[in-house]
């Protein structure tokens, strides 16, 4: 910041030395035109700031507009990776379905086959008996 002359206490307290028709003017002129330098320096300090402060605003909306542009493509994934992780659980519920649904129609079905193999086996399993020709009994 510019050198300033005066504080406001320097201003509130100034004390002006009396002449014959009131206060000397060269004084006043002299602590004035320190006035208007010290309202100079300020001014240009005011500007200066203004001047930054629109600068960082637009840097920041420059960022948001990036970080707006990023996000939706961000988001994205995150929806793909969670419908992905959905659709995988929704492949298991179903597999978990049919196994629960077919599995009891397959344990039936095998006991079915089981029953019709036993009794396949006790078909075969049954031999005609020899016949002895002298004899009239069974062997």
């Amino acid at each position: 910041m510019a050198e300033v002359n005066y504080t406001t206490q320097d201003i509130l307290n100034k004390q002006f030395s009396m002449k014959m028709r009131g206060y000397d003017p060269e004084q006043v002129d002299e602590f004035l035109d320190n006035i208007i330098r010290d309202y100079e320096a300020y001014m240009h300090e005011n500007f200066t700031l203004q001047e930054e402060n629109a600068r960082l605003q637009a840097k920041i909306a420059n960022m948001v507009k990036v970080q707006q542009a990023v996000a939706p493509a961000s988001s994205e994934r995150k929806v793909k990776q969670n419908s992905a992780i959905t659709n995988f659980d929704i492949l298991k519920r179903l597999s978990n379905l049919e196994r629960e649904v077919f599995g009891s129609k397959l344990v039936q079905e095998e006991k079915i086959k089981n029953v019709s193999e036993a009794q396949n086996q006790k078909a075969e399993t049954f031999v005609e008996p020899e016949i002895d020709d002298q004899a009239t009994r069974l062997i």
